[in-house]
């Protein structure tokens, strides 16, 4: 019976053991920002995707490095502010749907400018969920504070909110929506973000 005992507790260790050896550490804000960044800078420095025929498809490849760690949904809710709450479900899914393809291709679309600069990562500050993640992107040309707040959501860190030397990119749009809805309706921001989305859809692609 002891044999028989000792076999059974070694077996059972065998798969217990390696699992607690080897879990994976909590994921850091920082850590998040810096993965998210150096998948930008691989894509940017890409030299096969910046041939003219690549251009969709880097652009593509941005979006989606970018969308997986940007949190829409916050972003959307902050940008609306008092807006967001009076809306029904499907509305709040189509106003997100519609941010996330404008916020994508801006953000793309200036980032396509890069030209070697750097990120130097200073700090980082995290109190009840909620986390800041301080950089500047600097080269010999520039030196530009670029600042990441995320939330964490189910033990994963999303970004919903870039403070470009000290602008917010939610409160920059969050005063030009306001000014939208207050001069006219919700109604017709959703409709100019509909059209400036159908607008970047119609790019034709370089060739």
């Amino acid at each position: 019976m002891t044999t028989v005992r000792t076999v059974l507790i070694c077996f059972i260790a065998c798969f217990l053991l390696p699992t607690a050896a080897h879990s994976e550490p909590a994921e850091t804000p920082t850590a998040v920002v810096r993965a998210t960044l150096d998948a930008v800078f691989r894509i940017l420095e890409d030299q096969t995707l910046k041939q003219p025929p690549q251009a969709k498809q880097r652009r593509h490849l941005l979006e989606q490095v970018i969308a997986e760690r940007f949190d829409y949904e916050e972003m959307s809710k902050r940008t609306l502010a008092v807006h967001w709450k009076p809306l029904s479900p499907p509305e709040r899914q189509e106003f997100v749907a519609l941010f996330k393809t404008f916020l994508s291709d801006r953000y793309a679309s200036k980032i396509e400018g890069y030209a070697g600069e750097r990120v130097v990562y200073l700090s980082e500050r995290t109190a009840d969920g909620y986390a800041e993640v301080r950089t500047r992107l600097v080269s010999d040309k520039l030196d530009v504070p670029m600042d990441y707040r995320l939330t964490n959501k189910g033990g994963k860190w999303f970004a919903y909110d870039v403070i470009v030397d000290g602008v917010s990119l939610v409160m920059n749009y969050r005063s030009q929506f306001t000014a939208i809805i207050a001069d006219a309706s919700y109604q017709e921001l959703v409709r100019r973000l509909r059209e400036r989305t159908k607008e970047d859809l119609a790019k034709p692609t370089t060739r």
